[in-house]
C-alpha cells in the first residue's frame, strides 16, 4: 500500500510507523509503538550484558635468576588465577646483561608452562624487545 495510507492507519491505530526494510523496493514498514520496542530492546541487551562473564587477564612476572620457593609461589598464584576463570600473562623483564642470555629465560618459561595445572599455553613464550610473554588461558572442562 501506500505510504500515506499506512501513515494513516497507523495514525488510527496510534501507533507508528517504523521502516523494516527501507532499502527494499517497495519499503518494507511495520505498524507497531516504537516507545515499548526500544523499552524491551534496551531490557533485552541489558539482560544479556548481566549474563556476560569478562574475562580478565592478570599477569604473574618472573625473572631468569627466580629461586624454587619463589616460583612454586608464582606456579600457585597463576593457578589460583585460572580456577577464577582469568587468563594469565606471564613475564620477563630481562635488565643490562640478561639480555645475552635470553635462553635462560626461555627455560624458566617452559618450566613454568609445565608447572601449570587447569590451564592450557595460549601463546607460547616468546621475546619482545626487553620482554619475554607467555599468554595460558583456563581450560574448559565441558
Amino acid at each position: 500500500m501506500s505510504a500515506d495510507k499506512a501513515l494513516k492507519l497507523a495514525e488510527e491505530a496510534d501507533m507508528d510507523l517504523v521502516k523494516i526494510a527501507p532499502t527494499a523496493v517497495p519499503p518494507v514498514c511495520k505498524i507497531m509503538d516504537y516507545g515499548k520496542y526500544r523499552f524491551e530492546q534496551q531490557k533485552k541487551e541489558k539482560e544479556n550484558k548481566k549474563n556476560q562473564k569478562v574475562v580478565e587477564t592478570k599477569e604473574v612476572r618472573l625473572s631468569i635468576n627466580i629461586d624454587t620457593n619463589d616460583f612454586n609461589t608464582k606456579v600457585n598464584q597463576a593457578n589460583k588465577f585460572l580456577k577464577n576463570g582469568d587468563k594469565v600473562k606471564v613475564s620477563i623483564r630481562f635488565r643490562g646483561r640478561e639480555m645475552a642470555h635470553s635462553k635462560l629465560g626461555l627455560d624458566v618459561m617452559e618450566r613454568f608452562g609445565q608447572a601449570i595445572e587447569g590451564g592450557t599455553i595460549e601463546k607460547a613464550a616468546k621475546l619482545e624487545g626487553r620482554n619475554m610473554l607467555m599468554f595460558i588461558a583456563p581450560a574448559h572442562n565441558k
